[in-house]
């Protein structure tokens, strides 16, 4: 899947929470209708076969409940792509991404071998199982993890141990950290703690420029890889470095520069750091320091202020607004406006976001942000993964087109406001600043009906606890104690509630934005005609 992904350490947070984003992008030419769901430990498989690959994995006996956003058709599988699971980890799976013919021909990656011939015939030869992919990574790893760093162990082990038939990259985060793990071939694979003051951006490209293999092969503090990387690499001559000295670069070793790359990829990066560090380098012009096509793009930086959920919204929207390259824009020409491709593409399937407030108790410490449909024309707003389940207006999504829930009407909004950009912002500004405005009220009540809930110094409590965390005074509670705290009935009825009034004023709103742009629209068609027109 063609995606783009941000993650925000805790420092480099508006807030001090840990932020994993990402858009979810179709296949081109494909839209895929999205769901919002609760996944109960009864309803999560005990034996897991994929659709695509075919293969088998037997899961453990005891998941913990989880949030998902799986395809409504579900003929290609769940594709469960972003949650958070009643431990407080969340996951986001995942980035696609390029890699090399060297990486390839070492380790090739593990693709499904169909039967050939008639069974019981002679010369037949039967299936062979793939790898597990994007369609499989939430399902058969987010239930059953306990921290983000958990997270990459998991993964990791059952990537060696099965394989992928695809190059990808995953988020993994919790209260204190952000970790990012990306596949190396067909079996291997690196992961590295995003700083806390950086931000990172990754635009379908294999993302880390700098990893630290004795590290990851030893204390395991910042960095983790497959058990055999350092001779994977040696036996297969990929380390570029010119000096010895030079720290190894997995971008340049596993990684790839193609022309594609500088039309596909490597602008959406230019683009997002280009807004949040606008006064760190020359962005444009003949003596930019970087341009849309550059190889050398950092995979993290510290942003210029910190980041908010708005700013997160913002560049996973991006259309190249204020350069040649925006194709709604008046600069450049017909040529420049679609150079390269956006980041708020057409065939936008959701965007998650997700929130983990270290000042909250356990019990509301999440928010699951969400989008549907193209970014340009929708909205994020939140939503309290700790419940039973989700409102009808996002979860019950289906093939069949209709207005009566988020992810069709968002699909709908966005192909009439395309064809008439400039008539329709104004409205569309509008409902977005107001959803979001009224979503950040939402959490804000919320918050305090669970601190009511809790006592009258529960809020204060919180806060006291965030700020000793973050001098080293306290331990950070162990992860039965969050389940416990997660699993609180009356907490999570407010949770519910919450969500129930947080999708029924999202659709007023949205069906209030589908009515103008519809009429701008239909007082645009071509076929219109009056007779105070002559």
């Amino acid at each position: 899947m063609a995606c783009t992904t941000i993650l925000v350490g805790k420092d480099a947070s508006y807030d001090g929470s840990t932020i994993i984003a990402r858009n979810e992008d179709s296949g081109n030419g494909e839209f895929c209708p999205k769901r919002f769901v609760i996944v109960k430990p009864e309803e999560q498989p005990r034996k897991y076969r994929s659709v695509l690959s075919h293969v088998e994995i037997d899961l453990p006996d005891t998941p913990l409940q989880y949030s998902a956003v799986p395809n409504a058709d579900l003929k290609e599988g769940i594709w469960g792509e972003a949650g958070v699971n009643e431990a407080n980890v969340a996951m986001s799976a995942t980035e696609t991404l390029t890699s090399n013919e060297r990486v390839l021909g070492a380790d090739p990656l593990v693709e499904l071998v169909p039967a050939r011939g008639i069974e019981g015939e002679e010369g037949y030869e039967p299936e062979v199982p793939g790898g597990i992919g994007e369609e499989d990574f939430l399902t058969i790893v987010l239930p059953y993890v306990h921290s983000a760093r958990e997270g990459v162990q998991r993964l990791g082990a059952l990537l060696e141990e099965f394989g992928t038939y695809e190059m990808n990259g995953v988020a993994f985060s919790d209260s204190e950290e952000i970790w990012w793990l990306e596949t190396v071939g067909g079996h291997h694979w690196v992961a590295k703690r995003v700083p806390d003051e950086a931000y990172v951006t990754m635009p379908n490209q294999l993302g880390i420029d700098e990893f630290d293999l004795e590290d990851a092969l030893g204390d395991r503090e910042d960095h983790m890889c497959s058990a055999d990387l350092a001779e994977f690499i040696a036996f297969n001559h990929l380390d570029l470095a010119v000096e010895a000295t030079t720290p190894f670069n997995p971008r340049d070793a596993f990684g790839s520069h193609s022309d594609s790359d500088h039309v596909y990829n490597t602008p959406r990066a230019w683009s997002i750091q280009r807004v949040l560090n606008p006064y760190d380098e020359v962005w444009d012009g003949e003596g930019a320091d970087h341009r849309p096509e550059s190889d050398d793009i950092p995979w993290a930086r510290q942003p210029e202020r910190k980041i908010t959920i708005e700013d997160v919204k913002y560049v996973l929207s991006s259309h190249y607004q204020g350069t040649p390259y925006d194709p709604y824009g008046k600069l450049g020409d017909g040529h420049s406006r679609h150079m390269y491709r956006p980041i708020g593409i057409n065939r936008q399937s959701q965007l998650a976001v997700i929130q983990i407030r270290p000042y909250r108790p356990q019990s509301n410490r999440v928010i699951q942000w969400m989008a549907y449909g193209s970014n340009p024309f929708n909205t994020l707003v939140p939503f309290f993964p700790n419940v039973d389940s989700t409102p009808k207006y996002l979860e019950d999504t289906t093939t069949r087109v209709t207005s009566e829930n988020f992810y069709w009407q968002n699909r709908i909004i966005a192909a009439l406001c395309d064809s008439a950009f400039a008539d329709t912002a104004n409205a569309v500004e509008r409902y977005q600043q107001e959803t979001g405005a009224l979503g950040h009220r939402m959490v804000a009540a919320t918050d305090a009906q669970v601190a009511r809930l809790g006592g009258s110094d529960a809020r204060e409590m919180a806060e006291a606890e965030f700020d000793a965390a973050a001098d080293g005074d306290i331990e950070p509670m162990e992860p039965e104690a969050i389940i416990e705290a997660t699993r609180n009935g009356e907490v999570r009825e407010i949770l519910a509630t919450a969500n129930e009034s947080m999708a029924a004023q999202l659709k007023k709103h949205t069906d209030d934005l589908l009515d103008k742009v519809l009429y701008i629209t239909s007082m645009k068609m071509k076929n219109g005609f009056n007779r105070s027109d002559h």
